[in-house]
């Protein structure tokens, strides 16, 4: 007998298997009956729900599979891979200015360095157009402090890092200048950051030719891969 799915967990539409909502995103129609990405899972009717990859999103608008799901006809935007990104991307934004707003999240090498060294962070935020040097002194300081948590017996220890946004969009987001280097500090802001920032990791890479139209349509393109 199959084994039934928890209440933390829904059924992929396009490859049926069951995985934790963490690892999913759904997808809900419009009242005009547009598919949108419901990326924070709260919207009412019947939803749809697919793996959290750009690649299973553009598998199961080509294979048809939400039409199927929902058992009515159903607009599927173009570049619905790309808007979900969009949608995911503008929740990890909005969400790190929360976290600063409740005072969990500082800017600046000198900040960040101090709560490297003091063991307050969460997360390490770079910005994807950071300069090398100043990525790596910042990742050397985050191994250390690993390797101080490991070396006093917290081996499950370690500090994210979310490589998503440009230097530009992190000013946007934040309301400042030239961000290159933020940290999340403890709070239930920040952890929620955190969290929307791994699903937009994890959703994957984008292309140029989706960052172009996403900057036409939104005027901010995108963020690349976390590297």
């Amino acid at each position: 007998m199959a084994k039934s799915p928890s209440s933390t967990e829904r059924m992929c539409a396009l490859t049926r298997a069951h995985k934790p909502i963490s690892e999913l995103i759904r997808f809900v129609l419009s009242p005009d009956g547009v598919l949108v990405p419901d990326t924070e899972a709260k919207a009412e009717g019947r939803g749809v729900w697919i793996s959290l990859d750009a690649a299973s999103v553009t598998e199961a608008a080509r294979k048809n599979v939400f039409a199927r799901s929902l058992k009515t006809a159903v607009t599927v935007p173009d570049g619905l891979a790309e808007l979900t990104a969009e949608r995911l991307q503008q929740r990890f934004a909005a969400s790190l200015s929360m976290a600063r707003k409740a005072g969990q999240l500082v800017t600046g090498s000198t900040k960040v360095r101090v709560a490297i060294e003091s063991g307050d962070i969460l997360a390490l935020v770079t910005a994807t157009d950071a300069a090398p040097d100043g990525r790596n002194k910042m990742m050397s300081a985050v191994r250390a402090l690993q390797y101080a948590a490991k070396e006093d017996g917290d081996a499950d220890f370690s500090v994210p890092h979310l490589e998503l946004l440009s230097s530009d969009q992190l000013g946007l987001a934040l309301g400042l200048e030239n961000v290159i280097h933020a940290a999340l500090t403890t709070g239930a802001a920040a952890q929620a950051a955190l969290e929307k920032g791994q699903r937009l990791a994890h959703y994957g890479a984008r292309t140029e030719e989706s960052d172009h139209r996403r900057t036409t349509r939104s005027g901010v393109a995108l963020p690349h891969e976390t590297r």
